[in-house]
């Protein structure tokens, strides 16, 4: 299978450049199924019902969560009944949303997404390695599901890298998010599972993380909130990560970063 991940859309310029960019991602990279994380797509911070539907109509599969998924209080109206929008599983009960589910792909395929957060520096959650454990044992690679997709969206790369070593051999691709930096070690870990410890996010990089540089250098220099942070609204860069799995035992076979757009260089896979 050819999976695609694009980190966080970061605010309008951000999506725009994601639901812009799926339709000829999915056609040049033959993709069977792409997961998106939107939890900043909405100015920043959380995403809606309406941005979620953009978003999937242009091509995304499935949306992935992290810190701010409830940000926007408009995603509670349809984050129970719409399993195509996820949040981290180690939230605790009762939480709405889910956080996993299994989807149809093409040719009969079936894909699970995970969605879990990190704790180092982060907020209280239940233990996300437990919650992933958990998932995973009840649905097996290769057996009960074709690929696993897995978005931990978490601050420490060490946690990361702890998840990736942790599921290797047992998801397709552990993926990071969080970060908003794309991360230069793509790799395949010995079990067989493709690693990036962050994605990036798809967003205006002439930014301090995707947001406009004013206010968090002020911030640093300072110690005082003067203004809310507000997303920067330069041309976007989409950033994520594609893999190609074997379909006898659901690992990968080849992982590439996708970087499409002005600011950073360029990469963008070939078939």
């Amino acid at each position: 299978m050819r999976l695609l991940f694009l980190g966080d859309l970061m605010g309008r310029t951000g999506r725009d450049a994601a639901i812009n960019a799926l339709p000829d991602l999915r056609a040049k990279l033959k993709l069977d199924f792409v997961v998106v994380n939107a939890e900043n797509a909405a100015s920043g911070f959380g995403t809606t019902g309406k941005i979620a539907g953009q978003v999937i109509q242009a091509g995304a599969d499935v949306l992935s969560g992290g810190n701010h998924t409830f940000d926007q209080k408009d995603i509670l109206s349809v984050i129970d009944n719409d399993n195509r929008i996820l949040r981290p599983i180690n939230y605790p009960d009762p939480t709405p949303g889910r956080g996993f589910s299994i989807y149809d792909a093409p040719r009969g395929k079936k894909v699970m997404v995970v969605n879990a957060m990190g704790r180092v520096f982060m907020n209280e959650m239940d233990c996300p390695f437990k919650a992933v454990d958990a998932a995973l044992k009840k649905y097996r690679l290769g057996v009960a599901v074709h690929a696993v997709i897995v978005d931990f969206h978490a601050e420490a790369t060490s946690e990361k890298m702890a998840m990736g070593h942790f599921l290797d051999g047992r998801a397709s691709l552990v993926v990071g998010t969080h970060s908003h930096v794309p991360t230069a070690d793509a790799q395949i870990l010995p079990g067989g599972t493709a690693y990036q410890t962050d994605a990036g996010m798809c967003g205006d990089y002439n930014s301090v993380i995707g947001m406009e540089k004013a206010e968090p250098i002020s911030r640093f220099l300072t110690k005082m909130n003067r203004e809310r942070f507000s997303p920067a609204s330069g041309e976007a860069t989409v950033c994520g990560t594609f893999v190609e799995t074997d379909d006898r035992t659901g690992l990968a076979t080849r992982i590439e970063p996708l970087r499409l757009g002005p600011r950073l260089m360029e990469h963008v896979p070939t078939i």
